[in-house]
C-alpha cells in the first residue's frame, strides 16, 4: 500500500539579530557617494566645452567635491572590507549556498513587511519604514507612466536586503557597489583597482588577467559578479516571477556602477546586454533620486501594488 501524501510543512524561517539599522544607514551613505559622483560627472560633462575653449582656469565650486569626498570617508572602510572578501571563492560558495537550501517562504508583501520589521525594529524612531521606501521608488516611476512591471521592480529591488538577516556573513557581502569578480579587477571601481590588494585574487595569474575566467562579448549573464543583496534577489526573482528581461537586469545590474555609469567591463557584453544596459540606465535615477519624495501611504496604495504583484508572480508564495 502506498504511502499517503503528506503536504510538506512551510519552511519556518531564521532571522538572525542583526543592526537593520546600522546596515541601512551604511545603505544611504553609499546612495550619498554615487548621488554626487553622478552630480559631479553631469557638471564635467556639461562645463567640457567651455574649459576646451578657455585660455584661463575659473574659479569652481568645491562644495560638491567636499561633500563626495566626505561622502567617500564615511564608507571607505565598508569597501575596504568588501573589496578584500569579495572572491572568487567566497561568490562560488555563497552561490552554493543560495541554491542548497530555502531560508524562508514568504509572499511579496510578506517579505516587505519582514524587512520593514527586521530594520526598523533596531530605532523605532527612523522617520521613514522600509515600505514607504519601496514605495517611494515604485510611485515615482508610476507618475512618470513607466509599464506596470517597471513599477513592480521599483518596490521590490532592495528586498535583497532579508540577505543580511539570513546567511550574510556581514554588510560587505549584501551592499555596496557591485562588480564581476574571476578577472582583474577595474580601475573604475570605486577606490580604484588598487584598494582590491589584500584580495588574493589580486594576485591570482589567471583572476588578475584581463578577462580571466571569461571570454569577450561572453555575455553578462556568465560573468560572476559580487554576491549582494541584487544578486541574491535576482535568483529570488528569476525562477519565481514572470516579470521581463529588462526589469531581471534592473535587479541584477542598478549597483553595478562600474558597468552603467563608468564604462568599464562593456567588452564583456553580448547584444543581449546592449538592450539590458539602456533599461538599466532608465531605471538608475528613480533607484538614486526618489528617496526625497513626500511619504506615501501604504494603506492606500497597497490593494494597487498587491494587484502588481499578482500578476507578475503567479507563485504567490515565494522561496527565499
Amino acid at each position: 500500500m502506498a504511502p499517503a501524501a503528506v503536504d510538506t510543512p512551510p519552511v519556518a524561517p531564521v532571522f538572525s539579530k542583526r543592526d537593520g539599522h546600522a546596515l541601512e544607514d551604511l545603505s544611504d551613505a553609499i546612495d550619498d557617494v554615487n548621488v554626487l559622483k553622478d552630480t559631479l560627472k553631469k557638471q564635467q560633462e556639461a562645463e567640457k566645452g567651455l574649459y576646451e575653449q578657455s585660455e584661463f582656469d575659473q574659479d569652481k565650486d568645491k562644495t560638491k567635491f567636499r561633500q563626495y569626498e566626505d561622502a567617500c570617508d564615511r564608507v571607505k572602510n565598508f569597501y575596504k572590507e568588501q573589496h578584500t572578501k569579495q572572491t572568487v571563492a567566497y561568490n562560488l560558495k555563497a552561490r552554493n549556498m543560495f541554491h542548497s537550501k530555502t531560508r524562508a517562504e514568504m509572499t511579496v508583501w510578506e517579505a516587505m513587511e519582514k524587512l520593514n520589521t527586521l530594520i526598523d525594529e533596531s530605532d523605532p524612531d527612523t522617520s521613514l519604514s522600509q515600505i514607504e521606501h519601496l514605495l517611494q521608488s515604485a510611485e515615482a516611476i508610476r507618475r512618470d507612466g513607466k509599464p506596470r512591471w517597471m513599477q513592480l521592480t521599483g518596490l521590490i529591488h532592495d528586498l535583497g536586503k532579508l540577505l543580511y538577516f539570513f546567511d550574510a556573513q556581514g554588510q560587505w557581502d549584501v551592499v555596496g557597489d557591485t562588480f564581476p569578480v574571476g578577472l582583474a579587477f577595474d580601475d573604475r571601481i570605486i577606490y580604484g583597482s588598487e584598494s582590491f590588494k589584500d584580495n588574493p585574487d589580486y594576485y591570482d595569474p589567471i583572476y588578475s588577467s584581463k578577462f580571466g575566467i571569461y571570454t569577450p562579448g561572453c555575455g553578462l549573464d556568465n560573468v560572476m559578479l559580487s554576491w549582494g543583496h541584487d544578486e541574491y534577489l535576482y535568483h529570488v526573482v528569476k525562477e519565481q516571477s514572470t516579470l521581463p528581461a529588462e526589469a531581471l537586469a534592473m535587479i541584477r545590474y542598478h549597483s553595478f556602477y562600474p558597468w552603467h555609469s563608468a564604462g568599464a567591463y562593456h567588452e564583456l557584453m553580448d547584444d543581449h546586454d546592449k538592450e539590458m544596459f539602456r533599461a538599466v540606465k532608465a531605471f538608475n535615477p528613480y533607484d538614486l533620486y526618489s528617496k526625497s519624495d513626500g511619504i506615501p501611504s501604504v494603506e492606500e496604495l497597497k490593494p494597487y501594488y498587491m494587484e502588481l504583484i499578482n500578476e507578475y508572480f503567479p507563485t504567490k508564495v515565494l522561496k527565499w
